[in-house]
This record gives structure tokens, C-alpha cells and sequence, in this order.
């Protein structure tokens, strides 16, 4: 069954509405750890919208589980990042004016680039995971990098409107992931992923851990954080 990694982004999205000190990220992580999450994730955007160098530092000290630090290959996040050490990196793209991450990593589009990230968090001890959209031109490119694993785009298959389109992204999916697998590559899943679509995400053999947060939060807001991930632990289980 797939390991939970609980992203805490928008917890600081909330604090940051009225820029204030609450709520604080950290309680966010401790309690989803003791609710069920085995892995605790941020995202330190170039613009700081929400997730603060100040909040990776303390994380950094307090997480007992594993934390992932979602990052852009920008030199100056990949300097702080090889400061703090996350247990793990996960290179995803950015965009100023975005929302939300729009797509994968085209790490094949970048390839030196993106080798040359992976190879200096790597020399300081950070495993390294790619964000990549589930084809095999970026599996095939992620798999040149150094990096032993990825995690694949869900949100087309999230984002899907009718059961047509949600099964043509689902087997994209299930393809992408037994040949990432057959790669050598260890396969993560995330993005979009909620209480109504997680399962049959999380049914796919090679898939060994899911990241999610903003449905997390959105439910925590009515049943309560520890509830949230208690209840998307047991879908995914």
C-alpha cells in the first residue's frame, strides 16, 4: 500500500491571508505525524507566497517522519536547500503567476540543468525526486539524471470531467508507472488527488507513496486536521 505524504502548504496560505503567526505549519506537521502521515511535505516558492525559509528550519528540526522539500532548480532555493537537508528534494516546476504547479518538470527540455540539481543535492546527502508528467520521454530523461525516483503528475487525471477522460489519463498513469518501475525507478504519485479519486490512484502496484495536501487542508477545515488524515490514510490503504 502507498505510503501518505500530507504537503502543509496551504496551512501557511491561511497564515499568510492576514499576515500573521497562525496557524503555524509545524503544528500542521506534527499533528498529521501522529495522525498517520509518514512523510511531512513543503514547497519553498521563489516568491515566498507561503511556505517561509523560517518554516523549512524549524520543520527541519522538529519532523520525525521524513521531510520532502518541493523546489525549482533556481540556484538560490538550491542553496538553501542543500543548508536545511531535507530528506528528500522533489524538483517540480514554477511559475510566478500559477496558482499551483500546472505540469511536470520537462526534464527532458532541461536536461543538464536538471542533472546538474540533482547531482549537487545529492553530494550533500538529499535523495532526489523528479515531478514529471507520466511519459516516457521524461522517464527516459529522468532516468539519465541520477535521481532514483519520481512522482507522477496526477492532475490531468484529477482533473478530469467525465468517466472518458478520466480512464484515458488513469491508464496513462498505470503505463507510466510499470515503466518507470522496469527503469529501476521508485514511483510517487501527487497533485489534484482527493477523497473521491485517491483509491484508484493508490491501487496501482508501483506506486509507493502519494503526496497530498490541498484536499487534506480543505477537509481539515470541517473535520479537523488529525481526522483529515487519518480518513485519506485509510482511502489509500
Amino acid at each position: 500500500m502507498p505510503r501518505l505524504g500530507v504537503n502543509i502548504d496551504h496551512v501557511a496560505t491561511l497564515r499568510e491571508v492576514r499576515h500573521g503567526i497562525e496557524p503555524e505549519p509545524l503544528f500542521a506537521a506534527l499533528i498529521s505525524e501522529a495522525s498517520g502521515a509518514d512523510s511531512i511535505v513543503v514547497h519553498l516558492r521563489e516568491d515566498r507566497r507561503h511556505i517561509k525559509e523560517r518554516d523549512v528550519y524549524i520543520l527541519r528540526k522538529a519532523v520525525r517522519t521524513m521531510l520532502n522539500l518541493e523546489m525549482s532548480c533556481a540556484p538560490r532555493i538550491v542553496d538553501i536547500a542543500c543548508k536545511i537537508k531535507p530528506d528528500r528534494a522533489t524538483l517540480v516546476p514554477e511559475k510566478r503567476q500559477e496558482l499551483t504547479t500546472e505540469g511536470g518538470l520537462d526534464t527532458a527540455g532541461n536536461l543538464l540543468k536538471v542533472k546538474k540539481t540533482v547531482r549537487k543535492l545529492s553530494s550533500r546527502g538529499i535523495a532526489v525526486s523528479l515531478f514529471i508528467d507520466p511519459e516516457k520521454k521524461q522517464i527516459d530523461a529522468a532516468a539519465k539524471t541520477g535521481s532514483k525516483m519520481i512522482e507522477l503528475h496526477t492532475g490531468r487525471y484529477a482533473d478530469a470531467r467525465i468517466q472518458k477522460e478520466e480512464d484515458k489519463y488513469f491508464t496513462q498513469i498505470v503505463k507510466a508507472a510499470s515503466y518507470a518501475k522496469k527503469k529501476g525507478l521508485k514511483v510517487f504519485g501527487g497533485h489534484g488527488l482527493n477523497y473521491y479519486n485517491v483509491s484508484r490512484i493508490a491501487g496501482i502496484k508501483e506506486i509507493e507513496e502519494l503526496n497530498i495536501g490541498y484536499s487534506i487542508i480543505c477537509r481539515a477545515v470541517l473535520v479537523g486536521l488529525s481526522k483529515a488524515v487519518s480518513e485519506m490514510k485509510g482511502l489509500i490503504q
